[in-house]
C-alpha cells in the first residue's frame, strides 16, 4: 500500500538538545510493506517483516521503520483534513503526514495499525519496498508559462494538478482539448493566439477564475459559457483586440466578474443587462464602435472606467424614437404585468421566446416594464456617476457619455420633457 503526502519526521529527542523541528513537511511516497528478499516465503505469517518506508525528493532510496509492536499511538484528530501523526517507539520520532487525501489516508493508517497488531501478513496490502520514483516525490505542478510554439507540449499531457496556464505566442487556432481537462485551473492565459471559437467545455473548468483571450480573432463568446460553472467562479475576462461586435444576452450571468476587459474589438453595444455584474469594479471598452450606452449602465459602481476612441452620438431627448404601440397590444400587457408584479415563469410555463422576450424587458423612467412597446432617447450621463475613476472619452477632456432612456407612455415621455425643458430653459 502507498500514500502520496506531505511528511515530516520529528525526532522527539530535539527539545533535549534544545532543538525544534522545522514545522512544515516536504512531498513523500509512503510504502507499507517488506523488503525485496522477504516479499515472497512463508515463515512466521505475522506482522514482524512489514516497514514504513519515507521516500522523499532528496532520499528517493527511503527510510524504513518497523511496524509490529513498534507504534506508540495514532494522532487522527484531523484525519478528515488530510492530517495525521504517527508516534514510533523505535527510533522515537513521529511520522507527521498532512496534505493527503483523506479516504485514502484512512485506508494507510488501517493497514498500518493491523501490521502493527501482527496481522497476517496475507491479509495486509503490501507494497514492494522500491525507491521511488522522480515523479512520485516532486511537488505537483501548478504554473507553466509557455511563451513560443516551439516550447508548446505536442507527445506529453499537461500536469494535471496545474492552477496557472498560460500559452501566448503559440500560434494556436482552437482550444487544445488538453488543456480543458485541467480540473484545478484558477487562471487560463491564452493570449496572443489565433484563437477563432471557444469550445461551451470552457465551463467545465469548475475552478476558473481569470481568463485572458487578449489579441486572438475571436467574432462572439458563446452564451453556452455564460450558462456553465464559469457564473460562480470567474472573476476577469480580458477579450480586449479581438473582432467581437456584441456579447449575448446571457453576458451578465457571469455575475462575479470585477475585471472585465472589451478594448479594441467591434463592438456597436454592450450587454442590456450589464447593470446585473454588481461586483463588476474595472470595466474597459475603448477604441470600440459604441454609439451610446444601455440604459442599464446607470446601475454600475466601478472604481475605474475607460471608453476613450468611441463615436458616441450626440444625444437628443427632442428627437425621440417612437415604437408605441395604442391601444397595447395583449402580449404587451401581460408581460407588462409579468414582470412589475413578480409572477414567476419560466420555460416549464412559457414558451422559451417568451421568457427570453421577458429577460430583455425594457425598464422605464417610473420604474415600470415595457417590452415592444416604448418611447426611446439618449440623454448625457457624467461617467463620474457609475465611477470613482474615469478615463476621458475623448481628446476633448470630456467625462459625458450619451445612454438610453426608455418610456412606457407618452405621460412618462411629456413629464420628462417638461423637467428638461425646465432645467434647460
Amino acid at each position: 500500500m502507498r500514500l502520496q503526502c506531505e511528511v515530516e519526521v520529528v525526532s522527539r529527542l530535539l527539545p533535549t538538545c534544545g532543538l525544534r523541528g522545522r514545522g512544515r513537511g516536504t512531498r513523500a511516497l509512503l510504502s507499507l510493506g517488506r523488503p525485496p528478499g522477504r516479499a515472497r516465503g512463508g515463515g512466521g505469517g505475522g506482522g514482524g517483516g512489514v516497514y514504513l518506508m519515507v521516500c522523499t525528493a532528496r532520499d528517493r532510496v527511503g527510510t524504513r521503520y518497523k511496524v509490529q509492536e513498534n507504534i506508540e499511538r495514532f494522532f487522527t484528530r484531523f484525519v478528515e483534513e488530510g492530517k495525521a501523526t504517527v508516534r514510533l517507539r523505535e527510533p522515537a520520532v513521529d511520522v507527521c503526514l498532512s496534505k493527503a487525501n483523506a479516504s485514502n489516508l484512512k485506508n494507510f493508517l488501517s493497514a498500518v495499525r493491523l501490521a502493527h497488531q501482527g496481522t497476517d501478513i496475507g491479509a495486509l496490502p503490501l507494497s514492494a519496498l522500491v525507491p521511488a520514483k522522480t515523479s512520485e516525490v516532486e511537488k505537483p505542478k501548478t504554473k507553466m508559462i509557455i511563451t513560443s510554439r516551439r516550447d508548446y507540449p505536442l507527445t506529453k499531457n499537461f500536469p494535471y494538478s496545474l492552477e496557472h496556464l498560460q500559452a501566448s505566442y503559440c500560434k494556436l487556432a482552437r482550444i487544445d482539448m488538453r488543456i480543458l481537462c485541467l480540473k484545478k485551473l484558477r487562471k487560463l492565459d491564452l493570449s496572443h493566439n489565433h484563437i477563432k471559437q471557444l469550445p461551451a467545455t470552457i465551463g467545465d473548468l469548475i475552478c476558473l477564475q481569470e481568463l485572458d483571450l487578449h489579441d486572438n480573432h475571436l467574432e462572439s463568446f458563446s452564451g453556452a459559457l455564460c450558462n456553465s460553472t464559469l457564473q460562480k467562479s470567474l472573476q476577469f475576462l480580458d477579450l480586449s483586440q479581438n473582432k467581437i461586435k456584441a456579447l449575448p444576452i446571457q453576458f451578465c450571468q457571469l455575475r462575479e466578474l470585477v475585471n472585465l476587459k472589451l478594448d479594441d474589438n467591434e463592438l456597436i453595444r454592450l450587454p442590456f443587462k450589464i447593470g446585473q455584474l454588481d461586483h463588476l469594479r474595472f470595466l474597459s471598452a475603448a477604441r470600440n464602435k459604441l454609439p451610446f450606452l444601455p440604459s442599464d449602465f446607470r446601475k454600475l459602481c466601478l472604481e475605474n472606467l475607460d471608453l476613450f476612441g468611441n463615436p458616441f452620438e450626440q444625444p437628443n431627448p427632442l428627437v425621440p424614437n417612437i415604437q408605441l404601440k395604442i391601444p397595447l397590444t395583449l402580449l404587451e400587457c401581460t408581460a407588462r404585468a409579468t414582470i412589475n408584479y413578480r409572477i414567476p415563469y419560466g420555460c416549464h410555463l412559457l414558451p422559451s421566446h417568451l421568457c427570453e422576450d421577458l429577460e430583455v424587458a425594457k425598464t422605464c423612467q417610473c420604474g415600470k416594464a415595457c417590452l415592444s412597446s416604448f418611447i426611446q432617447i439618449t440623454v448625457t450621463m457624467n461617467l463620474h456617476h457609475v465611477a470613482h475613476t474615469v478615463v476621458l472619452v475623448d481628446n476633448m477632456g470630456g467625462t459625458e457619455a450619451p445612454i438610453i432612456c426608455y418610456f412606457c407612455s407618452l405621460d412618462c415621455y411629456s413629464q420628462f420633457l417638461d423637467r428638461y425643458l425646465q432645467s434647460n430653459g
